[in-house]
C-alpha cells in the first residue's frame, strides 16, 4: 500500500507542477493557450497524440471486450491502430492540417470547417456535434478506473473520480495546451514502460508466451454455429468481419475526431513532422499492440463466460490478469491507467472548452479580447470536467448503462460527422456546403438511431463498432457525392484557402538540397 501511494504522490505532484510551470507561456493569447503557439515539437506531438488516442476505455474495457471476443487476433486492432490510425493518419493529414489551419487562422475543428467552406452555421452545427458528443465520452474514461481501485486500494470509487477530475482540471486550467502535451509526453513513458512489464507478467502466469498460447489453444469457441478448438489462438479469431468493423472505427476514425487533429494545428515545422510520424508510429505499436495482445489471453483467466460475466462482465477481464500480481506492478498498473485516462480527458475538454468559447461564444462578442476569451476556455475547462465527473458518479451509482451506450455512439457520430469534410477540405476544392451538412445530418442521425432503434438495423450494423464505420466510409461517397448535384463553392473562397500549398517559402540548406 505504501509503494502504491507513494507513486501517486509523486505522479500527482509533478502533473500539477507542470501546469504552473507551463502557466506563463500560456496565458499570453488564444494561439498559445489552445495550440501552444503552433510551435510543439515531434516527440510532444506524437506522445500527445497517441496518449489522446488510447485511454483506460482502450486497456480496460476494449482490450478485455475485444481480446475475448476474437483470442489473440485482437492483436490486429492494435496493428491497425498504429498503421491506419497514427502513420496514414500523420502521411495524409499531418503536413496540409499544419499549413491550411494556420493560413485560415482555426484553433478547433468547427472554426477550420466553417472557415474553409465559408459557412457560419455550418460551424456552428459542428460546435453543437462536439458538445453534444463529446461529454458522455468524456464521462466514459473514468470508467476503467473502478475496477482497479477497488482491486488496489480500500476507497470509494467517487473519490476516485474526484481527485482525477480536480488535477486534471488544474494543470489544464493553469498551462493550457503546453501543460497537457508537457504531461501528455510523461504520460506516454510511463503508459509505454507500464505496458511492456505488464504484458510480461502476466504472460509469464502461464509459463510465457508458449505456455500461454498453449493454454488458449485448449479453449473451445463457436463459429457458424460449430464448436472450434484452439480458434482464441488462431491468426484471424472466429469473426473476421466484426474484427474488420473494429480495426475500421478504431483505425480511420481517429482521422476524425477533433481532439487527434487538433495536435496537427499545433506542430512546429517540417522535420518535426517528419519525426512525429516515426515516434507517433512505434507508440501505437507498443501501446495498442500490447493492450490488445494481453486482452486476447483474457479466456485462460475464467473458467467458462458464465464465470466472467458473473464477475462484472468484460471490463473485470484486464483487472482479474493483474490481481495476482507483485505490488510494484499494480503500482505501475495503476499509474499507467490513470496516464491514460487523464491525458485523454485534459485533451477532451481542452477540444471541448476551445469549441464552445470561440466557435459559439466569441462570434456572438466579436470585440472580446484575447485575455477574456482565455478566461471563459478555463471557466469551460472547469465546467466540462466536473459535468463529466457528476455523469461518472451517476453512471456508477445507479448502474446506467446509458451513457456507457452513449459513449459508443459518440466515437462514431463525431468521426463520422467529421471525416469525409475534414479530409476532402484539405485536398479536393469542389465540395460544397449542402455536401457537408448532409453528411453531418446522415452520420448523427444514423447513430442516433442505431441507440434508440438497433434491433430495426440489419444485424451487422446492430453492433455501434460496425454502424459507426458505415457512417465514416458512407462519407466518403455521400460528400462527393452531394457536391456534384449542389451550387459550386465560391471560386475566391477556394482559391483563398488552396493557395497556402503553393506559397514560395525559403528555408536553410541544411533542410533542403534545393534544386
Amino acid at each position: 500500500m505504501a509503494i502504491k501511494i507513494i507513486m501517486l504522490a509523486a505522479f500527482f505532484t509533478v502533473m500539477i507542477a507542470i501546469g504552473f510551470i507551463c502557466r506563463k507561456k500560456s496565458s499570453n493569447n488564444v494561439d498559445g493557450f489552445v495550440l501552444g503557439g503552433r510551435s510543439v515539437g515531434a516527440w510532444m506531438t506524437a506522445f500527445a497524440y497517441g496518449t489522446s488516442y488510447f485511454s483506460a476505455v482502450i486497456f480496460i474495457g476494449y482490450a478485455g471486450q475485444f481480446g475475448w471476443k476474437f483470442g489473440v487476433a485482437s492483436t490486429w486492432i492494435g496493428i491497425g491502430n498504429a498503421f491506419l490510425g497514427s502513420l496514414l493518419a500523420w502521411l495524409v493529414l499531418g503536413r496540409r492540417t499544419r499549413i491550411m489551419t494556420n493560413h485560415l487562422k482555426s484553433a478547433t475543428m468547427p472554426q477550420f470547417l466553417g472557415s474553409r467552406y465559408g459557412s457560419k452555421s455550418l460551424r456552428t452545427g459542428a460546435a453543437i456535434i462536439v458538445f453534444i458528443f463529446m461529454i458522455p465520452y468524456t464521462a466514459s474514461l473514468y470508467n476503467g478506473l473502478s475496477r482497479l481501485f477497488e482491486m488496489a486500494f480500500d476507497i470509494s470509487y467517487v473519490w476516485c473520480i474526484v481527485a482525477m477530475a480536480l488535477l486534471t482540471c488544474i494543470y489544464v486550467v493553469a498551462g493550457g495546451y503546453m501543460a497537457t502535451v508537457v504531461n501528455d509526453f510523461i504520460q506516454g513513458i510511463i503508459m509505454l514502460i507500464g505496458i511492456a512489464a505488464v504484458v510480461v507478467a502476466v504472460l509469464n502466469v502461464n509459463g510465457g508466451l508458449t505456455g500461454s498460447l498453449t493454454s488458449l489453444a485448449k479453449v473451445e469457441g463457436t463459429v457458424n454455429g460449430e464448436v472450434v478448438p484452439g480458434i482464441f489462438s488462431s491468426f484471424f479469431g472466429p469473426d473476421k468481419t466484426s474484427l474488420l468493423g473494429v480495426i475500421i472505427l478504431t483505425s480511420l476514425g481517429t482521422w476524425g475526431l477533433p481532439q487527434m487533429t487538433q495536435k496537427f494545428y499545433a506542430i512546429k515545422n517540417e522535420r518535426a513532422i517528419t519525426k512525429g510520424i516515426v515516434v507517433s508510429t512505434v507508440f501505437a505499436i507498443i501501446v495498442a499492440g500490447g493492450c490488445y495482445f494481453l486482452g486476447g489471453f483474457g479466456r485462460i483467466f475464467f473458467k467458462n463466460e458464465e464465470e466472467m460475466m458473473a464477475s462484472g462482465k468484460f471490463d473485470a477481464i484486464i483487472p482479474k490478469m493483474l490481481e495476482n500480481l507483485p505490488d510494484i506492478l499494480i503500482g505501475i498498473v495503476i499509474v499507467l491507467v490513470l496516464s491514460a485516462s487523464m491525458s485523454t480527458l485534459s485533451s477532451l475538454v481542452m477540444t471541448s472548452s476551445s469549441t464552445i468559447t470561440l466557435d459559439v461564444i466569441k462570434p456572438a462578442k466579436k470585440d472580446m479580447s484575447e485575455k477574456a476569451q482565455i478566461s471563459i476556455i478555463r471557466v469551460f475547462i472547469a465546467i466540462f470536467v466536473a459535468i463529466s465527473a457528476i455523469i461518472a458518479v451517476y453512471q456508477f451509482n445507479s448502474a446506467n448503462t446509458f451513457i456507457a451506450q452513449m459513449m459508443g455512439i459518440s466515437w462514431g457520430a463525431m468521426a463520422g460527422a467529421f471525416l469525409a469534410p475534414y479530409i476532402y477540405a484539405l485536398y479536393w476544392k469542389k465540395v460544397t456546403v449542402p455536401a457537408v451538412w448532409v453528411n453531418f445530418i446522415f452520420a448523427v442521425g444514423v447513430m442516433t438511431a442505431n441507440m434508440f432503434a438497433k434491433a430495426s438495423f440489419p444485424t451487422i450494423l446492430q453492433s455501434p463498432v460496425n454502424c459507426g464505420a458505415f457512417v465514416m466510409i458512407s462519407g466518403l461517397v455521400i460528400v462527393p457525392l452531394v457536391s456534384v448535384f449542389t451550387k459550386k463553392p465560391d471560386s475566391d473562397l477556394v482559391e483563398n484557402a488552396f493557395s497556402c500549398y503553393t506559397e514560395t517559402i525559403t528555408v536553410p540548406a541544411k533542410d533542403s538540397l534545393g534544386e
